[in-house]
């Protein structure tokens, strides 16, 4: 690799030496021209995506910056893998206050070197600003799937199952855990648990070994990303179905299951909370069984949730005594 061109502005010296390193593609020309170039693989369409985190929203002031990059680079990835794409690059936008310095840039240039080859997703450009306010890390993202197969979330059908990748609810505990340090005393869990549940708020995993899998046999998904209530309830309105779950069925972590024994109010948390970059699904019966058995092997854990009726966009939660689960809010919203 070339050693970084260190002349110019300092914008162009901080690009060259924090960025320019992950523009391994020859279409960003080592990020020397204002813009770049992308060439689908045949018989493919482009599938896009754009997500921001931003501090104090999305992460906190002293989170790692290299978990910071790795984030916001998974939260996009993580829509990929939903539609069944597989990922080919993505652009970054910076907003960096004025304290931000190198040692930070060096770090978050690191993480995202290494999920950018880890996911073989190369930079191809993007923007750098000064704010006054908080960092903004802007992703957009781009993949591939074969022609007119990306998997929507208008594709659910009456008679579908309704499936769930991983666990449901980490990155809410992980999060109440970073701002509420005791709570894990209250909710009887040891230093190692406590540790994997801030690790998921931290750093999502995206589910790109799955997106073929998907791709073939899922009829509609989308990732969890505002909550599992909330993002069903999009999915069943894109396509004028209704959704029964099991919310006993739903899949919980060892940890999860043991802060809701000891408060059992939290599972409406768990099932609206955000930042669980999961992948909700939905499939024909008979192709259930392989769905979870191919996920299976590629080391993702799937489990079926619930059902898709005929209706006209709802999704109700039922509990443990038969009856629907009412949520105060059911889906995480910045505007609201």
């Amino acid at each position: 690799m070339a050693e970084p061109d260190e002349t110019g502005s300092g914008e162009d010296r901080l690009i060259a030496r924090h960025f320019r390193p992950l523009a391994t593609d020859p279409g960003a020309f080592a990020l020397s021209d204002d813009a770049a170039i992308l060439v689908p693989p045949a018989g493919c369409d482009l599938v896009l995506k754009a997500d921001a985190i931003i501090g104090g929203v999305h992460f906190l002031a002293d989170d790692p910056p290299d978990a910071v990059a790795r984030k916001a680079l998974r939260v996009n990835l993580s829509d990929l893998a939903a539609k069944g794409a597989r990922p080919l690059g993505f652009l970054l936008s910076l907003a960096l206050p004025k304290e931000i310095g190198d040692a930070w840039l060096s770090s978050f240039a690191r993480g995202l070197k290494d999920d950018a080859e880890r996911y073989g997703c190369p930079l191809f450009g993007g923007d750098t600003d000064r704010t006054p306010g908080p960092i903004t890390v802007s992703i957009a993202a781009f993949g591939a799937v074969p022609h007119g197969a990306m998997i929507k979330r208008s594709g659910a059908r009456p008679g579908d199952r309704v499936v769930a990748t991983g666990t449901i609810g980490d990155a809410v505990l992980g999060l109440k855990l970073r701002r509420d340090p005791a709570a894990a005393g209250r909710l009887g869990l040891d230093a190692a648990t406590r540790d994997r549940l801030i690790a998921r708020y931290r750093l999502p995993q995206p589910r790109n070994v799955v997106a073929d899998i998907l791709r073939r046999y899922a009829s509609g998904g989308m990732d969890v990303s505002d909550g599992l209530a909330g993002d069903l309830a999009k999915l069943c309105r894109a396509s004028g179905v209704d959704a029964i779950i099991d919310a006993t069925c739903v899949p919980l972590s060892e940890g999860a299951r043991r802060a809701v024994a000891a408060e059992p109010a939290l599972l409406a948390e768990l099932l609206t909370g955000g930042d669980d970059y999961e992948i909700i699904a939905t499939a024909a019966t008979e192709n259930l069984d392989a769905l979870i058995k191919e996920a299976a092997a590629a080391g993702v854990v799937v489990t079926e949730i619930g059902r898709i009726d005929a209706g006209e966009g709802r999704a109700a939660f039922i509990g443990p005594d038969g009856n629907p689960l009412v949520f105060a809010r059911p889906s995480y919203s910045h505007f609201d």
